[in-house]
């Protein structure tokens, strides 16, 4: 995305459930066809997706909704042997809450659908990891990144890569340009601020560096002065800091409003632009790695993709900007689909058994799966923020 902004998330009116079913996509409570069954003569067969669209990561997990509704437009059938299924997505709100993805899953199984979307959020997608596995449903995440979504569960996938990779890019990101010192600053209780946190300090140890300061804070913090302060009594190269949408330009702010001039980095969920609406002149300099950039379109599916979908957001009403996470969520149709009519079938063990050998060119590249359900990549890009946008640096690969 050079010099692009991300799809901002300030459209809150559009994150109610009101407008959910609203903003181009089919939504269900509760009625409706049954996965492989028909409804007014038609085939169907329904996909659920499972994303925040409230909370903390409501802005985010919307972006992933959105990529998945276009997919459904562009791709509204799938065939089964001789016949042709119209799919439906039923849409569940997990609230950006362990306890409320649950629910949400355990509506979805109800609602018979034979595959899952989503999540945004890894800690949301490991609470309700189980409650798939046990109702035989394959899920596949797009950008819930920590390890555990899949570990030990032969029922979910993802189109992402994983912590592992982004906390080692990051780092090597920091060494290459020479950073020495590094802060890490995470959220307690959160599955990908933490884990992604203590990727990136293990692979910067591995490197030379040293980490002169770990912070941590609650969930819902808004105020981020002490543990700043901590951080600028030790004058790190650079600050490591993975949170939500909600706490970035609150650090970012509080951090250089203190006189901290380090660089200050982040994985994927800060390509935002709300970001840097709220953060200002404060967010230049910003650090990010990510999945995708619209600028450098990776296939013929990806310049189509790209096309459509930005004709799509203001056919929606929405900023004709792409954001990874909705380009993810595209990937994640387009295996579900695939699997689908590989497996010939609607039966839902017999689409997670596809999906173990699904190949697709999809817009964030070629996606297959390992051993363990998750996306063979070894890409990131990394972008900064520079004059109010999003500006492309540099692809970066494991060294």
């Amino acid at each position: 995305m050079k010099m692009k902004k991300v799809l901002a998330v300030s459209l809150t009116a559009c994150m109610s459930a009101s407008l959910l079913a609203g903003c181009g996509g089919s939504s269900s409570s509760g009625s409706g066809a049954a996965a492989g069954g028909s409804s007014n003569g038609e085939k169907v067969i329904k996909i659920g997706v499972f994303e925040p669209t409230t909370g903390e990561n409501g802005g985010g997990g919307f972006q992933e909704v959105l990529g998945m509704r276009y997919a459904n437009q562009t791709h509204p059938t799938v065939k089964i042997g001789e016949d042709e299924y119209k799919v439906e997505l039923v849409e569940v709100d997990n609230k950006s809450d362990k306890t409320e993805a649950v629910n949400a899953a355990q509506k979805l199984v109800s609602e018979k659908v034979s595959v899952v979307l989503g999540s945004y959020g890894s800690g949301v997608s490991i609470a309700a990891g189980q409650i798939f596995a046990d109702a035989k449903i394959p899920a596949i995440g797009a950008s819930c990144t920590n390890p555990q979504v899949t570990q030990g569960n032969d029922f979910y996938f993802r189109t992402c890569f994983l912590d592992p990779f982004q906390g080692t890019v990051m780092a090597n990101y920091a060494n290459d340009n020479g950073a020495k010192t590094a802060a890490v600053i995470t959220q307690l209780g959160d599955d990908y601020s933490s884990g992604l946190g203590s990727f990136f300090k293990s692979a910067f140890a591995d490197l030379g560096g040293s980490i002169v300061s770990e912070e941590q804070f609650q969930t819902n913090q808004t105020d981020f002065k002490a543990i700043l302060t901590n951080i600028k009594a030790q004058n790190p190269d650079f600050i490591f800091t993975p949170s939500s949408i909600t706490t970035a330009p609150l650090i970012i702010k509080q951090a250089r409003e203190l006189g901290i001039t380090a660089t200050i980095a982040a994985g994927d969920t800060w390509e935002n632009s709300t970001i840097i609406e709220n953060a200002g002149d404060s967010a230049n300099g910003v650090v990010i790695s990510t999945f995708f950039d619209e600028a450098e379109p990776a296939n013929d599916e990806a310049a189509s993709f790209i096309a459509g979908f930005k004709t799509f957001l203001k056919d929606n009403k929405q900023e004709e900007i792409i954001p990874a996470v909705s380009a993810l969520g595209y990937d994640a149709y387009l295996c579900a689909i695939k699997a689908i009519e590989d497996a010939g079938s609607t039966d839902t063990t017999a689409i997670r058994d596809a999906l173990k050998n699904v190949s697709i060119d999809g817009v964030t590249g070629t996606i297959s799966f390992d051993e363990n359900g998750d996306a063979k990549k070894d890409m990131a890009f990394i972008k900064t923020i520079e004059d109010g946008q999003f500006k492309f640096l540099t692809t970066t690969t494991i060294k």
